[in-house]
């Protein structure tokens, strides 16, 4: 059973996390040296294993006594408030710059051209992607997501739709995007709905 509020939350918090961000960056770099759509069908995968990997671990979460699972998610969101009001406030320009050089040195690997066979871009791209996102923020907020709500689905169904999104928008239109949306604002609104999640779940923890 799909809780579309759920899904539509994490979704909502997900998206802006990785925009722009490690996720965002290479997935701009490698579509700039391979053709489009093998790279975002192997990125595609490679979210689909990395949000099924936090869901489950977060599905496991939730199997701990309640005031365990309570503080757990509140370090989760408090975290993940603390990165994106941090990022948010950073210079944009240094951001970014710092960002496409960290996108750079883990698609180096993958330097190619666009005559590159599919099953290989495709391999690429999901060994780029999941290393890129092993442990980021996103995947911590979808497992404390998943032990918050109870929701596993939803929570998969969200954050993965999320990050199909920003994969999408990097190959298509990435640096149109980056040079015309203030995504630092975004990331400050996101880090803002975090934060109250976390101080509603250690509300709920010490009333519990």
């Amino acid at each position: 059973m799909i809780d579309f509020a759920v899904l539509a939350t994490t979704f909502a918090l997900i998206l802006p996390a990785e925009l722009p961000d490690k996720t965002f960056i290479a997935t701009l770099v490698l579509a700039t040296r391979f053709r489009h759509l093998w790279v975002w069908i192997g990125v595609a995968a490679a979210f689909f294993v990395q949000v099924l990997i936090a869901v489950v671990a977060g599905g496991l979460l939730a199997l701990l006594p309640q005031r365990l699972v309570l503080g757990v998610t509140f370090l989760l969101f408090a975290i993940g408030a603390f990165i994106l009001i941090k990022g948010g406030l950073s210079s944009r320009a240094a951001e970014l710059r710092a960002q496409q050089e960290e996108a750079d040195e883990v698609a180096e690997r993958a330097r190619g051209d666009a005559t590159t066979g599919p099953l290989r871009t495709v391999g690429i791209s999901f060994v780029v992607l999941f290393t890129a996102e092993w442990g980021d923020l996103s995947q911590l907020l979808t497992a404390g997501l998943a032990a918050r709500t109870g929701q596993p689905l939803s929570v998969f169904l969200g954050s993965w739709l999320a990050l199909l999104l920003v994969s999408g928008l990097a190959v298509l239109a990435g640096s149109w995007l980056r040079s015309r949306v203030p995504l630092w604002r975004i990331r400050l609104v996101s880090g803002g709905i975090l934060t109250l999640l976390a101080v509603w779940t250690a509300y709920e923890f010490i009333t519990a």
